[in-house]
């Protein structure tokens, strides 16, 4: 801890060095999806949408220029669409998931919180009450069947 006569002492947890470093973070280029959300979800090569079966084919020109046809088109629409909208959807992603974590930190987590506190109590009154009803009704029944004995025998 860093401390300077007549200053407040340094309490950073490492919370900002942390947000700092993630602000720093060099991305990686190549491979964008590097914890494999979109596996199996996003699969759009052209062999996994379009098929023809045995007994069904088209022409092979035919064949090749929908191949080129999808996959030219994929590609540009895909980055056409993600030139216009990507940065305004990271942005709206970013607000999104930021008020998520602000309602958790804030909201929710607090409330969970108050929650369990009611429910503890109210649990200590329950189980108060549960005992000044019930224990002397089992008391008593007890006391009913105190008399009661119970012999076995093994006959052969």
């Amino acid at each position: 801890m860093i401390q300077t006569k007549g200053m407040a002492p340094d309490c950073s947890d490492g919370h900002n060095e942390a947000t700092e470093s993630s602000l720093n973070r060099k991305i990686d280029l190549v491979n964008r999806d590097p914890k494999g959300l979109n596996e199996e979800a996003v699969r759009v090569d052209f062999e996994d949408v379009i098929a023809e079966p045995d007994g069904t084919r088209s022409l092979d020109g035919v064949w090749k220029a929908s191949y080129s046809a999808f996959t030219v088109s994929k590609y540009w629409c895909y980055r056409l669409l993600s030139a216009l909208l990507g940065v305004p959807l990271a942005l709206l992603w970013g607000v999104l998931f930021a008020t998520l974590s602000f309602g958790h930190v804030w909201l929710v987590g607090p409330c969970a919180h108050s929650c369990l506190v009611e429910w503890q109590c109210l649990g200590r009154v329950y189980g108060h009450g549960v005992r000044a009803l019930c224990d002397p009704l089992c008391e008593s029944v007890g006391r009913m069947f105190q008399s009661v004995r119970v012999v076995l025998r093994k006959e052969i």
